[in-house]
């Protein structure tokens, strides 16, 4: 509707402009038809020889014209009278230039070009031509006709063009609208085909990075809780098995436990539910930064982080001696959950090193833009089978199996420093054990 009414205004400018132009070049054509005629009869010699007191014959046979001279009160002064029947029309514009007040007059009425003229052979006469315009209107009648068959056919042809034009454009918005509506209505988050190279394909790129992004992010989801039900099995049938065995013990016609059974009992169920209570908190960190985005995020100084999370591993581990080296790095994260990070690399290394051995930190850039923190312990180290492992969620090594823990502390590390846009790596330290380098992009402090 928008391209015919576009289409409709410049036709009709176009049109009108056309149909005037026209208008006023025939107009001007029968106007210097009349001047020629005019001047011809006046400078004609016959007229001329006779003092202008004899009109040729010839003026009666100008085709289909009318002429007279006309006194100023409107009367001819032309014999014979049965000239008074094809007169021209006589009107005060006529009789003002036979009286002198006029030198000239061009109009147009009851379908005549009318000029008069005075008569130069007679005082007080005017020379009246009047042209019939029936050829001049219908040509003029014919070009108002084609200009509206063209611009109602262009208007037409407009607004098909733009009718097709809108629905082909559209059709890639109509084929995002459906799949969108089938991904509200069936949950499928299969990604939508793309054609073209146009905005609308960059759209449904978007569209589609979204909805990976979305299952991906389900994935995520449903294999956290597949693994948190793992996870959270053994603990429970362990402790189900325990507290049935107490109360069994309980009874009156069941055999008694020792003091010894009945503090193993209660020490096992005092762990597991230990077990539990971590297990659980873990998971509820996980799932806060999967919910928290980059509004959290404010400039922080990486030193202090990370002496917070050493002085909170200090008050847990007071047999482990921590050698410490900080250089200032500023960036862009959240605080909070870099702390957690390497407050968890803090007890790893913590629980793998033997009482009275050294846990080494440094932090220091590389001169890249990027800084690292090297956290070393002296416990028995990784195995290489491990290394790509270790950040995998409820992943524990052989090693790792025997001691408490939920699996969960380092894909928390993994996901902290993805978050900061940063990354983490495990090795071999040089004293032999395991080393948990964080890189994290920022600016010198």
């Amino acid at each position: 509707m928008l391209a015919a009414a576009c289409v409709a205004v410049v036709m009709a400018l176009v049109s009108i402009g056309a149909y005037l132009t026209v208008d006023l070049n025939l107009y001007k054509q029968v106007d210097d038809n009349l001047l020629q005629r005019a001047t011809g009869v006046l400078n004609d010699p016959l007229v001329l020889n006779s003092g202008g007191m004899r009109v040729p014959t010839y003026v009666t046979q100008l085709f289909d014209m009318r002429f007279d001279l006309v006194r100023e009160d409107g009367d001819s002064v032309l014999q014979p009278s049965a000239l008074t029947a094809n007169r021209p029309p006589i009107g005060l514009d006529e009789r003002a230039v036979a009286s002198g007040a006029s030198k000239l007059s061009l109009r147009t009425v009851a379908g005549y070009r009318v000029l008069a003229v005075p008569y130069q052979y007679a005082p007080g006469v005017a020379f009246v031509l009047a042209q019939p315009l029936d050829a001049t209107q219908q040509t003029l009648s014919q070009l108002a006709l084609v200009l509206g068959l063209i611009g109602g056919g262009g208007i037409l042809i407009a607004a098909l063009a733009g009718t097709a034009v809108a629905r082909t454009g559209l059709r890639p918005v109509e084929r995002l609208t459906h799949a969108t509506e089938r991904v509200a209505r069936t949950g499928d988050l299969r990604p939508i085909p793309v054609s073209g190279d146009d905005e609308l394909a960059r759209l449904t790129h978007s569209f589609n990075t979204m909805l990976g992004t979305v299952a991906e992010a389900q994935e995520r989801q449903r294999q956290l809780v597949a693994d948190a039900g793992h996870e959270l099995r053994t603990p429970l049938t362990s402790l189900r098995t325990n507290l049935e065995l107490l109360l069994a013990a309980s009874r009156s016609d069941a055999p008694n436990l020792s003091e010894n059974d009945r503090a193993e009992i209660e020490a096992d169920i005092k762990a597991q539910l230990d077990e539990l209570t971590q297990l659980i908190g873990d998971l509820v960190d996980l799932a806060q930064q999967d919910a928290q985005d980059a509004a959290v995020f404010e400039q922080v100084e990486l030193v202090d982080v990370v002496e917070h999370a050493l002085d909170r591993a200090r008050r847990r581990a007071t047999e482990i001696e921590f050698s410490v080296s900080l250089q200032p790095w500023v960036l862009n994260a959240d605080p909070s959950a870099l702390e957690r990070a390497v407050l968890n690399l803090l007890d790893n290394a913590v629980k793998f090193s033997p009482p009275g051995s050294t846990v080494r930190v440094q932090m220091y850039p590389l001169g890249d833009g990027t800084a690292v923190i090297e956290v070393a312990d002296s416990g028995p180290g990784i195995a290489d089978a491990d290394l790509p492992k270790v950040f995998d969620r409820f992943y524990r090594s052989s090693e790792a199996r025997t001691l408490p823990g939920s699996g969960l502390g380092l894909a928390i590390v993994k996901q902290a420093v993805e978050r900061s846009g940063g990354t983490v790596h495990a090795g071999r330290a040089p004293e032999g054990g395991a080393l948990m380098t964080i890189r994290l992009p920022g600016s010198p402090g």
